[in-house]
C-alpha cells in the first residue's frame, strides 16, 4: 500500500499519497488518471507526472481513502503498483520495460520484413510481371504475417484503445488503433473482396499496419529507456547511504545493515569511511565531507557534540557518534522525499500543456474525418486508396507522445541536478517563478553572515601580550552566557589558550562582567562601563572607532584597574557571500538587504558583500511590507532568510528562499530550501530555472511544431505541388522519433552545470 503522509503546512487537514500508475504513454492518459482521481469523493488535487509515472493525490483522509483512488484509476483502464513509489528500483524498472518492449520490437521489425517485401513484390526483380493472381497472394501472405504484429506486438495500444473507448475519451492508443486498425481491416476486405473495388484499386497496404506497431513500440522501448535515465539523480541519492554501519557492542564491534541501526546506538566511523545514519559525536575529531548533501567542497571539522549528517564522508580521524536520526528520519531520507515531491509537481506552463493535449485528439479526430471526405469525394484515383492512406497518416503521425513529455522530464531532471548541489526546489511552480526574479532580498544575520558572534580582532594595548590578553578575557568569561562572553571564550580555546578558573563573577546587566583570574582583577564590558568607571580609551581610541566603524562590537578588556586591550566581536560575513552577490548582478538581479541591526553594522556588511541598496532597523512585518512594495512596482522577488523569524517575508516573495542547517532541511516556509547555508545556492536555483525552461521550451517549439508541420503534410496538403504524400510507414517513424527526440534534449540537462561551481 502506497504510503499517505500530512500536506504542507497551509493545508491544515489533507494528507499527500503518491500512487505509481502503469499504462501511461501520452498527455491524454495524464488527463485521463487526473480526472478519474478528481472524481473521487475527498479528493482535493491529483497531479500526474508522465515522465515519472506518479499520481501525486492531495485528499480529505477523513472522506477518501486509497482503496478508492486505486479503484478509479482501474476503471480508468490503468493500473497501479502495489507499495510505495521507490526511486531505487525506478530505474530498473524502466529498464526491464525497456527490454521487454525492445523484444517485441525485434519481433516486429522480423515480421515487418516480409510483409513490406509480400506487400509490394511487383517491384522486386523477377516479380514485376507476375499475374495478378499471384500479386493477390502475396497480398494474402503479408496479411497473415501481421496478425501475429497485432497479437504481440501491438496488443497494448488496442488494450488502450478500447479502455479509452470505454471512458468515452481518447489517446494516443485510440490514434493508433484507428490509423493501424482500419489500414488492415481495408486491407483485409480489398484482398477477400476485391470486386467490391473499382478495377485495379483493390490494393491493400498491410505494410502500414505492420511498419507503424512496430515504429510504435520502438518509440515507446526509447522512450521508456531516456525516461529511466532521468530517475538517475534520485538513485545516486540513495547510492550514497552505506549499506552496512560499525556499532558499539557489549564485548566489542558489529558491522550490521544500516536498516538495523537504532536512534541511540553509539556508531564507530574510520577514516575514508562514509558516516551511516544522522548523530552527534560522543568522542574523537575528523574533517567531514558534507559536499553530497550541502553541495559545500570544503570540509568541515567535527568534534564531540556537533552533528554528523549520514552519507557524508569522514575524511581523516575516527569517532564516535550516538545515533539520533534512522531510517526516514534522516537527512538523506528528508531531501529524497522532497525530491521526489518536487519531481511530480507540475509548473503552471504543463497546466497549460495539459489543457491543449485534452482537445488535441478529438481535433486530430476530425481532421482525419476531414482529410478522408475530402480525399474520398475529390482526390484523383483510386480515390478510397488515397483517402485512407491520408486519414491513416493524419492518425499515426499526430500521437501526442512528444507534447507530455516536453515538460515534466525536464522538471525531473532539473529538480535532481539542483538536490546534487545542496538546493532542495521543493515544487515545479517554484522552479518557474524563479526564472522570473529580478529582485533578490537577503536578510542579514544567518544569510549573509554565519549567524554566530566571532571574535575577528584582538588589540592588546602597548606592552601587552596579545596571547596572554585573550587568555584572561577567556578565563573570565568562562561562565559567561552572553553571546559575546562565549565568542571571546570560543577564541581563546582556538588559540589553544589553558584557561584559568575565574572567581567572585560577576554579571553587569547592559555593560559586562568582572571577577578575579589568577589574583588578578579582570573587567570585560562595553565603552558605557569604561565611561561609569572613568577609565580612558587611551592610545586605543582610534582602534576602538575603526572596528565601530567597520559593525564591529567592542569588548574593553581592564585589568587591575587598566585599559589592556579591546577585542573585535562581529557575526563574520560568510566566505562565499560576496561572490555570490557579485555573480546575482551578473545574472541580472538587483539585490537588497534587509536587517532588523542598527544601521551601521547593516552598512558594514553591505559595504563587505557589495550591496548598494539596504534597510535596516527593520521589524518582521516591515519586512512583508517592503516586499509588497516592490511587487507593487510590477518586480518580481525573492526572499532569502532563515525560515524561522524570516517566514513572514518568505511567504509574501514571490519566491521564498530558506537557508537550511544541513540537519534540519524540511523547512516549510520556503519554496527552495539551501541546505548548506551558502547564498551560491541561490545562483545555483535561479541558473537551474532558466536552464530548464530554456529546455522545456525547446521540447514544447520541437513538439507543437512537429504536429503543426506533419499533420498538414499527412494530410496532402502538399500533394497538388509536389504530387507526394506522406506514407503511414514514414507518419509512424516520426511518430516514434519525435518524442525521442524530444526526451534527448531534455536529458541535455543532465549535463548542466552551474556557474558558481
Amino acid at each position: 500500500m502506497p504510503e499517505t503522509r500530512e500536506a504542507p503546512s497551509g493545508q491544515a487537514g489533507l494528507a499527500v499519497v503518491q500512487l505509481p500508475i502503469e499504462g501511461m504513454h501520452c498527455a491524454g492518459c495524464v488527463a485521463t488518471v487526473e480526472g478519474a482521481l478528481c472524481e473521487v469523493n475527498g479528493v482535493d488535487e491529483a497531479s500526474v507526472n508522465l515522465a515519472t509515472g506518479i499520481a501525486q493525490v492531495r485528499f480529505h483522509p477523513a472522506v477518501a481513502d486509497v482503496e478508492a483512488m486505486i479503484h478509479a484509476v482501474e476503471e480508468a483502464g490503468y493500473g497501479v503498483k502495489p507499495g510505495e513509489a521507490a526511486p531505487a528500483s525506478a530505474v530498473e524498472d524502466r529498464l526491464r520495460e525497456y527490454r521487454e518492449k525492445l523484444r517485441r520490437f525485434w519481433v516486429g521489425l522480423a515480421l515487418s520484413i516480409p510483409v513490406v517485401a509480400a506487400g509490394h513484390g511487383d517491384m522486386l526483380p523477377g516479380l514485376m510481371h507476375v499475374a495478378a493472381g499471384t500479386h493477390r497472394a502475396l497480398w494474402a501472405i503479408s496479411g497473415l504475417l501481421t496478425i501475429p504484429i497485432l497479437v504481440y506486438v501491438g496488443p497494448r495500444f488496442f488494450t488502450g484503445g478500447w479502455a479509452a473507448f470505454r471512458r468515452r475519451t481518447a489517446d494516443m492508443n485510440t490514434l493508433v488503433v484507428l490509423g493501424t486498425g482500419s489500414a488492415w481491416l481495408y486491407s483485409t476486405v480489398a484482398v477477400a473482396f476485391p470486386g467490391l473495388f473499382p478495377q485495379g484499386t483493390a490494393v491493400p497496404f498491410y505494410e502500414a499496419t505492420a511498419v507503424v506497431i512496430t515504429l510504435a513500440m520502438l518509440g515507446q522501448a526509447l522512450e521508456a529507456r531516456a525516461k529511466g535515465r532521468t530517475s538517475q539523480a534520485l538513485h545516486a541519492l540513495l547510492d550514497l547511504q552505506p549499506r552496512t554501519a560499525r556499532v558499539a557492542r557489549a564485548g566489542g564491534e558489529a558491522d550490521i545493515p544500516v536498516e538495523e541501526v537504532r536512534a541511540g546506538d553509539v556508531v564507530v566511523v574510520r577514516p575514508g569511511e562514509k558516516i551511516p545514519v544522522d548523530g552527534v559525536v560522543l568522542e574523537g575529531r575528523s574533517a567531514v565531507d558534507e559536499s553530497m548533501i550541502t553541495g559545500e567542497s570544503l570540509p568541515v571539522e567535527k568534534g564531540p557534540g556537533d552533528e554528523v549528517i549520514g552519507a557524508t564522508v569522514n575524511r581523516s580521524g575516527s569517532f564516535r557518534f550516538r545515533a539520533t536520526k534512522v531510517g526516514k528520519d534522516t537527512v538523506l531520507a528528508q531531501i529524497v522525499s522532497l525530491v521526489r515531491q518536487a519531481q511530480g509537481s507540475k509548473p503552471p506552463i504543463q497546466r497549460t500543456v495539459d489543457l491543449v493535449a485534452s482537445y488535441f485528439v478529438p481535433t486530430v479526430m476530425i481532421i482525419a474525418v476531414i482529410a478522408f471526405a475530402l480525399w474520398y469525394t475529390v482526390g484523383p484515383e483510386p480515390r478510397l486508396s488515397y483517402a485512407m492512406v491520408v486519414a491513416v497518416a493524419v492518425l499515426v503521425i499526430a500521437c501526442p507522445c512528444a507534447l507530455g513529455l516536453a515538460t515534466p522530464i525536464s522538471v525531473m531532471l532539473a529538480v535532481g541536478k539542483a538536490a546534487e548541489h545542496g538546493v532542495l526546489i521543493r515544487s515545479g511552480e517554484a522552479l518557474q517563478a524563479a526564472r522570473a526574479l529580478d529582485v533578490i532580498v537577503l536578510d542579514k544575520t544567518g544569510t549573509i553572515t554565519t549567524g554566530a558572534p566571532e571574535v575577528t580582532d584582538v588589540v592588546p594595548a602597548p606592552g601587552v601580550d596579545a596571547h596572554a590578553l585573550l587568555v584572561l578575557a577567556g578565563s573570565a568569561e568562562r561562565d559567561s552566557e552572553h553571546p559575546l562572553g562565549e565568542a571571546v571564550v570560543a577564541a581563546a580555546r582556538a588559540a589553544l589558550a589553558q584557561l584559568s578558573r575565574v572567581e567572585a563573577f560577576r554579571a553587569l546587566p547592559g555593560r559586562g562582567i568582572e571577577g578575579r583570574v589568577d589574583g588578578r582583577d579582570v573587567v570585560l564590558g562595553n565603552e558605557a562601563l569604561l565611561r561609569e568607571r572613568g577609565i580612558p580609551l587611551g592610545a586605543l581610541a582610534a582602534q576602538a572607532r575603526r572596528l565601530a566603524d567597520e559593525g564591529k562590537s567592542l569588548v574593553l578588556v581592564v585589568v587591575d584597574g587598566d585599559l589592556s586591550g579591546l577585542i573585535g566581536v562581529a557575526d563574520r560575513v560568510k566566505e562565499d557571500s560576496a561572490a555570490a552577490v557579485r555573480q546575482l548582478k551578473e545574472l541580472g538581479l538587483e539585490v537588497l538587504m534587509i536587517t532588523g541591526d542598527n544601521e551601521r553594522t547593516a552598512q558594514a556588511v553591505a559595504h563587505q558583500v557589495g550591496i548598494e541598496r539596504l534597510l535596516a532597523e527593520v521589524l518582521p512585518d516591515r519586512k512583508v511590507a517592503a516586499i509588497r512594495e516592490l511587487q507593487g512596482a510590477g518586480r518580481k522577488v525573492a526572499m532569502v532568510g532563515d525560515g524561522i523569524n524570516d517566514a513572514p517575508a518568505l511567504a509574501q516573495a514571490d519566491v521564498g528562499i530558506a537557508i537550511g542547517t544541513g540537519t534540519d532541511v524540511a523547512i516549510e516556509t520556503g519554496d527552495i530550501t539551501l541546505i548548506g547555508g551558502s547564498l551560491g545556492g541561490v545562483v545555483v536555483a535561479i541558473e537551474t530555472s532558466r536552464a530548464a525552461f530554456r529546455n522545456i521550451k525547446q521540447n514544447l517549439f520541437g513538439a507543437f511544431i512537429y504536429n503543426v508541420l506533419g499533420i498538414p503534410i499527412a494530410a496532402g496538403t502538399f500533394y497538388p505541388v509536389s504530387g507526394m504524400l506522406l506514407s503511414p510507414m514514414i507518419a509512424g517513424a516520426a511518430m516514434a522519433f519525435s518524442s525521442v527526440t524530444v526526451v534527448t534534449n531534455a536529458n541535455r540537462l543532465r549535463l548542466f552545470r552551474p556557474s558558481r561551481l
